[in-house]
């Protein structure tokens, strides 16, 4: 199997999911044999939102030839990750280069887990909502569009609130009685706004 593991690992982070990685070729002749390429073995050490470690599943991409870079995609924004490279023959795998750590910045969130809307009065309603299953980041406020639906299907004017991201529930006030609203509902990080989800609900029509 090769001698020596490929020297002078550099990591450049593109964005929250792509890292692009480099290292120095080894000297062909501690390759000991022909030279199949290059693998990089990469896994996620943590979360930086949640402290959670959990099993880590290794991942290794092949970079076929005497390539001294390549790209890793898919990875998970806001994590922590650890990678070394190891050059390749038609034997087997040379030693792994020092661990190197690198840090993905944070991502837009998955939708909010889910909205409920309980509690009907004639000029209230109650949302209550779980956080994202993937913040990706430092979650900083929710955002609640809602407007009323008439029987024609129209929609009304659009009203925003801006909700602070340590909530998980709101009444809403001063609504029309016997009136259907429609509901749309997201996260935000400091990068943007997540997918939203939408949900229905209708005033009470008297007491």
């Amino acid at each position: 199997v090769p001698m020596v593991a490929p020297g002078n690992v550099q990591v450049h982070v593109i964005n929250s999911t792509l890292a692009k990685v480099h290292w120095d070729p080894v000297p062909l002749k501690t390759v000991r044999g022909h030279l199949q390429g290059y693998k990089v073995y990469y896994w996620k050490v943590q979360s930086l939102s949640r402290r959670s470690r959990r099993h880590v599943e290794k991942k290794i991409l092949t970079f076929k030839g005497n390539k001294t870079f390549g790209m890793l995609p898919g990875l998970e924004p806001y994590s922590s990750y650890k990678l070394n490279v190891r050059v390749v023959n038609g034997k087997g795998e040379g030693p792994a280069s020092p661990d190197k750590v690198f840090k993905t910045p944070e991502g837009v969130p998955s939708s909010p887990s889910f909205l409920k809307i309980t509690n009907p009065t004639l000029d209230s309603l109650t949302l209550e909502w779980g956080s994202p299953t993937h913040p990706n980041g430092v979650l900083i406020s929710y955002i609640l569009k809602f407007q009323p639906i008439n029987n024609t299907h129209e929609l009304g004017p659009l009203v925003e609130i801006r909700i602070p991201a340590n909530e998980s529930s709101l009444i809403l006030k001063n609504l029309n009685y016997s009136t259907r609203y429609k509901f749309y509902f997201n996260a935000q990080t400091s990068v943007g706004s997540g997918s939203q989800i939408t949900e229905e609900a209708v005033t009470i029509m008297d007491e």
